[in-house]
């Protein structure tokens, strides 16, 4: 396994890895130019991007979701595309489509690929649960495969390639929720609440005066690729790595060392996915705060985001007006974790 010791290795690595600290600091700088608070979220979506995973971001109307993603585009130096999800968008408006172009001098017909929006390094899909699944279904081959399929030709997606999708809790009217099998492709579902009062204030100060807060370009594409791949390189420990795995089985009923909480309440876990996402994510987590190993409390903080949109609770949850952050909360509190 690798293991990212500055002491025992190259200079070439150690420099990597001051230069990702550094553009990680710099995002956030630049980011904090237009968007006050939401620290959590930010931590998130930037574990997100050096993971290569995606984002579905859940908030209420005005906290500023679709902000958030496009500084953060602004932020990377990346290309950045924006699809608004409405009832009547098409597969092929998201993906793209073959047209019959004609030759003005010779008259021949051929067909010619327009590319569609998907076709961009961050794309926001704005209110993704208010089209239909035939449409949300076009997007699974892109965050799965990174490449479109349009009329059994494929396309390779540009690298790296980014969702960030948002979504609205409260209107269930006219809304289609996302399958579980779409739910599973996003990395974290995160949780955008409304602000305190003082940070509320500042965005009040901010927004009302003529001021234009813009942030600066810190990064490239390629750069974000190698980060990628650095995060990777995060050694684990095989008892953190257990533990990790550990609080995944713990979701699904039927495991042995299920808590009761989940034999009464949960009808479906987490699936294998959920293992490696939690395990990728705290490795970027581990880097960011200046480790060069992933420990408990890395797999710990991460837990609730990265499986609280894959578990499914019963009618004993509803009944009891319970989420599915309350019973992966007593899980974490039945299942403190190795020591170090």
């Amino acid at each position: 396994m690798s293991t990212l010791n500055p002491q025992n290795e190259p200079d070439v690595l150690k420099a990597r890895i001051a230069r990702f600290r550094q553009v990680d600091e710099q995002i956030v700088s630049q980011v904090r130019r237009v968007i006050i608070g939401q620290d959590e979220v930010l931590e998130q979506v930037r574990i997100a991007l050096f993971v290569g995973g995606h984002c579905l971001i859940t908030g209420l109307p005005g906290t500023a979701k679709t902000l958030l993603v496009r500084t953060l585009a602004d932020v990377l130096g990346l290309q950045f595309k924006r699809i608004q999800f409405t009832p009547d968008l098409m597969p092929t408006d998201i993906t793209g489509t073959d047209i019959i172009e004609e030759d003005p001098t010779t008259g021949r017909r051929t067909w010619t690929f327009v590319q569609g929006p998907v076709f961009t390094n961050v794309l926001l899909a704005d209110e993704i649960n208010r089209t239909p699944p035939k449409t949300q279904a076009a997007l699974l081959e892109a965050m799965q495969e990174r490449s479109s399929t349009v009329r059994g030709n494929i396309y390779k997606l540009p690298a790296p390639f980014f969702v960030l999708a948002t979504q609205n809790p409260i209107e269930l009217e006219g809304t289609y929720p996302l399958p579980e099998a779409q739910l599973d492709r996003f990395l974290f579902n995160t949780l955008l609440d409304y602000l305190p009062i003082e940070e509320e204030l500042k965005v009040v100060d901010l927004t009302t005066t003529t001021h234009v807060a813009k942030a600066e370009v810190v990064t490239t594409a390629e750069e974000i690729l190698d980060f990628q791949q650095l995060v990777r390189m995060t050694p684990i420990g095989e008892t953190v790595a257990r533990y990790a795995v550990e609080l995944v089985r713990a979701t699904r009923h039927r495991d042995p060392q299920a808590p009761d909480v989940v034999k009464k309440y949960v009808n479906y876990g987490a699936s294998v996915r959920a293992a490696q996402f939690l395990v990728l994510s705290a490795k970027a987590r581990a880097l960011m705060k200046g480790r060069y190993h992933v420990s408990v409390e890395d797999i710990r903080a991460l837990y609730t985001p990265v499986l609280r949109h894959r578990i499914l609770l019963n009618f004993h949850a509803e009944s009891d007006r319970l989420t599915p952050d309350d019973v992966l909360k007593q899980i974490l509190e039945v299942k403190p974790g190795p020591r170090e």
